[in-house]
C-alpha cells in the first residue's frame, strides 16, 4: 500500500496529494463551492482513477495479444445521485478511442476484459452502486461484441 500524504497549500480547500515517490496531485472545489477551482475535484479523481486503471490494463492487453496501439484517448462523464449526501456515482459512460494496427476484435476484447475482469477501480464504483458503460472505438468505427 503506497502511503500518501495531504497537505493544505492554497487557500481553504487546495489538496496536495504526494505520495512515497513525490508524485503529486492537486485536489479543490469550485470556486462557487468556496475553493479556487485549482486542481481535480475529490469525486472527478475518481473518474480519473478509474481511465488511469482501465488504460494501464488495455495497453498491457493490447501488448499482449500483438497489436500495435498507436494512441489511446478515454473520455469519461457520470451522474451522481441526486439530492443524496453523501452523493455517490450513479451511471458512468466511458468511451476508449484506439488507434493504430489493431484488429477491431481484439481491441473491443481488451477493453472488455479490463472493464469486466481486470480493473480494480471499475469493480470498487460497481461495488458501491454505480453501473458502468463503455464503448469502444477502434481507428474511428465503432466496434461491438
Amino acid at each position: 500500500m503506497a502511503l500518501l500524504t495531504a497537505a493544505l497549500t492554497d487557500g481553504d480547500f487546495g489538496i496536495d496529494i504526494t505520495d512515497s515517490d513525490g508524485h503529486t496531485m492537486r485536489m479543490d472545489i469550485p470556486v462557487d463551492q468556496g475553493g479556487n477551482g485549482s486542481g481535480f475535484r475529490p469525486m472527478q479523481s475518481l473518474l480519473a482513477a478509474l481511465c488511469g486503471c482501465s488504460a494501464v490494463d488495455v495497453v498491457s492487453i493490447l501488448k499482449k495479444q500483438k497489436q500495435v496501439l498507436e494512441g489511446l484517448e478515454i473520455e469519461v462523464d457520470g451522474n451522481r445521485e441526486e439530492g443524496k449526501e453523501p452523493s455517490l456515482w450513479k451511471h458512468i459512460d466511458i468511451r476508449f478511442h484506439l488507434t493504430g494496427n489493431i484488429e477491431p476484435a481484439k481491441g473491443y476484447r481488451a477493453v472488455d476484459l479490463s472493464m469486466e475482469k481486470y480493473c480494480s477501480v471499475a469493480e470498487t464504483l460497481r461495488m458501491a452502486g454505480a453501473q458502468i458503460v463503455f464503448q469502444v472505438f477502434v481507428n474511428g468505427q465503432e466496434v461491438t461484441s
